[in-house]
């Protein structure tokens, strides 16, 4: 140790200065001579090094009275070697406390280890005078936890850092022994033809998702066929891990990784089509929870009309996409099938002689004749920042695949008011309750009545299968009320109204396939001053209904009616309450 950085005390949390140089109180000690002295200087001049580390190389020292004038000059206690843990998993449980990855630990040549009844954090090093050392290890501890520096033999220092690496790869091996039996788990016959059975038989049955869902004893694997899930396996819990593997395996990610939530995705040819398959892993109680989204590359193509929509919405609707500019809004939870009419609307409008991009997340379809752009919030590409870059390509049409926050409601209405016409998706549970949406968002209610030209909202309710409904009675009572207040009673005395039953073609639901219920909002003067007056949802509402409109459950009860679907999948779906 050189006469400079000698004069440097380390304590828990500062350096200072001391007195006397390492060289003087070893001579003063006559632990070495002055020869000594000069040789052991000479060498550092050459070579480097700390005096004290010199003189012990050089032998005119040992290490044990040199720690005791260290301890001395620096005020650091002596640790003895059987006052170090012998246990590798008490320091590397305080190592991930630090924040520091354990490999920056044993380049640095240091360790620290919590004392279990006061709690100090015991830190021990190679050279415990390094300023960046002490730095790092009052930042990772001293806030929390007071620090003790020790001196400690070069020896027992090395027995640990030994004990520490060994453990480390140990670890390593494990987790690699890990990675490889959960490889083989995946890969073995059985498995495999499971998962390929698995998702074989889920399109098959027209699923959108598989949800793999472990149990302490048990996991099932279930299948979403038109909005609703029914189980279709149930398994012994001892062969979840391979099913897992085998998924995460096939959508790319990392197999070991239990811990944290993951996303990945895969393309499979199934049942002769190819299909986009994203998967999610949740950690779980028992296990991860695995979601498979289903999206078949071919899709099927929709009219506005094969969609579900009434002539008089489809008019309203067919106007607002066909307008020179403005914001056409479609509004519903998730999984209603928004982005469905917003493609249909699209795929409606195609005529060669538009510009029409898409920013999406993520893009589901493709569509012919249309640029789609995909977001990636995770490099910082989000939906407002592609709209700015977007609008610089003179788009005509613009989608956006929903109005998340206030930057991107702002470009959407800046858009529109500059000559484009806007579509996109709100969050809300229906068409009236769009306008306070993007006022709360931060617009302005002159921006909003301005840019708007049609809000549609949408849910989907299941198809009767037409091979085994029957005849039911008309409803009654409020039913009937609601119903009698939108349509003639022409139709409710002669509608078709049927009830499910079951069959094996429809898999004992009653029910396949789906079909959207609408309410569409035409922006009307009156509408347009209620905005600007910041009415409430209701008062608007009521304007709307003077000039026809008319709720989800309504348009879901002529659809009823019409013997498409049954009145209990309407309520169902649009619960009981009024929309009033």
């Amino acid at each position: 140790m050189n006469t400079e950085v000698s004069d440097l005390l380390l304590n828990k949390h500062a350096v200072t200065r001391v007195p006397k140089s390492l060289g003087q109180m070893l001579l003063a000690q006559e632990l070495i001579s002055e020869s000594d002295l000069e040789r052991g200087l000479a060498f550092q001049a050459r070579f480097g090094g700390r005096l004290g580390s010199v003189l012990v190389r050089i032998g005119a020292l040992s290490e044990s009275s040199l720690l005791s004038v260290l301890s001395e000059q620096l005020d650091l206690p002596i640790l003895g070697g059987t006052d170090i843990p012998s246990d590798p998993a008490i320091v590397l449980s305080t190592l991930a406390q630090s924040g520091l990855t354990p490999e920056w630990w044993l380049d640095q040549e240091a360790l620290a280890w919590q004392d279990p009844a006061s709690g100090q954090i015991n830190c021990i090093a190679r050279d415990p005078l390094l300023p960046a050392l002490g730095e790092a290890v009052d930042r990772a501890f001293a806030q929390d936890h007071s620090v003790q520096w020790w001196l400690t033999l070069n020896q027992d220092l090395d027995r640990l850092l030994d004990l520490v690496e060994r453990a480390l790869r140990q670890d390593r091996h494990n987790v690699l022994d890990e990675v490889l039996h959960l490889r083989e788990l995946a890969e073995e016959a059985p498995v495999v033809e499971l998962v390929s059975n698995t998702l074989s038989q889920s399109l098959g049955e027209r699923a959108s998702d598989i949800h793999v869902e472990p149990e302490e004893r048990n996991f099932r694997i279930r299948y979403r066929i038109d909005g609703v899930l029914h189980t279709r396996l149930t398994l012994p819990r001892d062969r979840f891990d391979a099913v897992a593997s085998r998924i995460k395996l096939l959508s790319g990610m990392d197999i070991a990784e239990r811990r944290l939530p993951q996303d990945g995705r895969t393309s499979q040819r199934i049942n002769g089509q190819e299909v986009d398959i994203r998967v999610s892993a949740l950690p779980g109680t028992w296990g991860e929870s695995l979601v498979l989204r289903l999206l078949p590359k071919e899709r099927e193509h929709f009219t506005l009309a094969k969609l579900g929509m009434e002539p008089d919405h489809r008019a309203i609707f067919t106007t607002a996409i066909t307008e020179p500019n403005g914001i056409v809004l479609v509004t519903g939870p998730t999984g209603c099938g928004k982005s469905t009419t917003l493609y249909t609307a699209l795929e409606a409008i195609i005529d060669g002689t538009k510009k029409i991009i898409t920013v999406e997340d993520p893009v589901e379809y493709d569509i012919r004749g249309v640029n789609q752009v995909q977001v990636h919030a995770d490099i910082g590409y989000t939906f407002a920042r592609a709209l700015r870059s977007l609008l610089r390509q003179d788009p005509d049409i613009v989608m956006i695949g929903e109005i998340r926050d206030l930057e991107t409601a702002q470009i959407a209405v800046q858009a529109s008011l500059t000559g484009h016409l806007v579509f996109s998706t709100l969050h809300t549970n229906d068409a009236i309750s769009a306008f306070t949406r993007l006022i709360d968002m931060g617009l302005e209610p002159f921006l909003v009545a301005s840019a708007l030209r049609g809000v549609l909202a949408q849910r989907l309710v299941r198809r009767l299968c037409a091979r085994c409904a029957t005849s039911a009675p008309a409803p009654v009572g409020e039913i009937a009320d609601e119903l009698a207040a939108c349509v003639s009673p022409d139709l409710h005395s002669a509608g078709q109204w049927r009830q499910p039953v079951g069959c094996r073609e429809c898999h004992g639901t009653g029910y396949s396939g789906r079909l959207a219920i609408y309410e569409t909002i035409e922006l009307i003067a009156p509408l347009r001053e209620a905005i600007l007056q910041r009415l409430p949802a209701r008062a608007a509402a009521k304007i709307a209904r003077d000039a026809g409109f008319r709720s989800l459950r309504q348009d879901g009860l002529i659809k009823a009616a019409n013997g498409v679907t049954s009145v209990d999948e309407v309520i169902r779906v649009t619960g009981l309450d009024s929309t009033d």
